[in-house]
């Protein structure tokens, strides 16, 4: 099992700024080094190596989980699923607690009416917010914090892999809760989330090792909340 360890600035700058176009994010500022677009570019780099370096099994469905449960996970999988979205046609979800975001029906006029399935539930889709041609932003199985059961986790995981050729799927904190590797034992693998500020380097191995014994598929990890001490002069030639 190997990790591909990327590196990423925070995001957090990015919550509370859902009016930029995904066309204009990443493009680089004039006068200088723009770490946010560096940040963008780790991300993309992840994303590539990820979904479609042509491993031995291919990638759909991804769980990201953080070190620790104050460590911003979810601005992340945000960044995750606008990077695939913007590199394949194929249909992505990101699931966790976003604010709903209502449906540009002259947009997207195939989503006027919601069609519940057999069992009463809306599909996926339509409980979701549809953000980008082939990008949703969709709600967890359970409330925000609450554990819930294994079953319907992956239940949950299921009925994502039938409505999208993609997933990303914000999990709980590793250390904190099994669910995150349950979560991660139904999906094609983990993302672990460590943070330059708070996770020690034997926490980060004590996960590891405990996603070993699980026999969870750990396919990278994101370090993020890093500083850049070198002068920003200095980065202009990097």
């Amino acid at each position: 099992m190997s990790a591909a360890w990327l590196e990423t600035l925070d995001l957090k700058g990015r919550q509370g700024r859902e009016e930029e176009c995904p066309e204009d994010r990443g493009l680089p500022r004039q006068g200088g080094w723009n770490p946010e677009y560096f940040a963008q570019e780790q991300i993309r780099g992840l994303v590539r190596q990820v979904f479609f370096s042509n491993g031995e099994r291919p990638v759909r469905q991804v769980v990201l989980s953080a070190a620790e449960k104050e460590t911003d996970v979810r601005s992340i999988c945000r960044s995750v699923g606008e990077a695939l979205a913007a590199d394949t046609a194929a249909s992505v979800a990101v699931v966790g607690q976003y604010p709903r975001v209502c449906h540009d029906l002259a947009t997207y006029p195939e989503e006027i009416a919601p069609r519940p399935a057999r069992d009463g539930r809306l599909p996926l889709r339509q409980i979701g917010s549809r953000v980008r041609s082939n990008l949703w932003l969709v709600p967890p199985a359970g409330k925000n914090g609450a554990e819930i059961p294994t079953a319907l986790v992956h239940s949950y995981l299921g009925e994502m892999r039938q409505e999208f050729e993609y997933s990303i799927v914000e999990g709980p904190a590793a250390l904190d809760s099994h669910e995150a590797t349950a979560m991660a034992q139904f999906s094609d693998g983990i993302i672990l989330v460590l943070s330059a500020h708070r996770t020690r380097r034997i926490t980060a191995h004590k996960i590891k090792e405990m996603l070993e014994r699980a026999q969870v598929r750990l396919l990278g990890t994101v370090l993020c909340d890093r500083m850049f001490p070198i002068p920003e002069r200095i980065y202009r030639h990097l």
